[in-house]
């Protein structure tokens, strides 16, 4: 039991992880991958005439489990089976957010970014929303998310997901260290 108590490494995760992709090609051809999923929702909740969403999305239903399986998954990760041990944050990592002025660290979430009251202001407008626009946009821009692309995409062998989850990446690391400071210090 204490193994569900504590993260899996990574040489564990990983592998279980990167199994699910082929073990749904051989149930049921169907591809892993989660920004597809809110297409399905609003096909589903949103009777309209627009192009995008007018399709057979009834065949695809089972990803509505899968995602429904993933949130569950998390809630039970992280209330019922969650780590007693304080979670380990790089001290460069700290003394980063410390430089900006976010001292408060509770887990992984700063509480000087993750709270109602910087929710409700300018700068997390900005971080929230803006964010989440950008993230919607870039995802059906590139045609699928970081998962579709890094997971699936990769283990097929598709050009386009290489260049698509490399993006992604630089796309964080170049937000991370040139725009995110300027939004914090708002």
């Amino acid at each position: 039991m204490d193994l569900l108590y504590k993260p899996w490494p990574w040489f564990i995760a990983g592998p279980v992880i990167g199994l699910t992709v082929p073990l749904l090609l051989w149930i049921g051809n169907k591809r892993l991958g989660i920004s597809s999923t809110l297409r399905h929702i609003c096909a589903a909740c949103l009777p309209s005439k627009i192009p995008l969403f007018n399709y057979h999305w009834k065949s695809e239903i089972w990803s509505f489990f899968f995602a429904a399986g993933l949130v569950m998954g998390g809630m039970i990760g992280g209330w019922i089976f969650a780590n007693p041990n304080p979670v380990a944050i790089s001290s460069k990592t700290v003394e980063y957010f410390s430089s900006l002025g976010i001292t408060q660290q509770t887990g992984l979430m700063p509480e000087g970014i993750y709270t109602w009251q910087t929710l409700l202001s300018g700068k997390g407008f900005l971080l929230m929303i803006g964010g989440g626009f950008c993230v919607g946009f870039g995802t059906r821009y590139a045609q699928g998310c970081t998962s579709g692309h890094g997971i699936l995409g990769l283990s097929a062998l598709q050009w386009p997901s290489l260049i698509a989850t490399v993006s992604f990446f630089i796309g964080g690391i170049l937000f991370a260290h040139f725009v995110l400071p300027h939004i914090l210090l708002l």
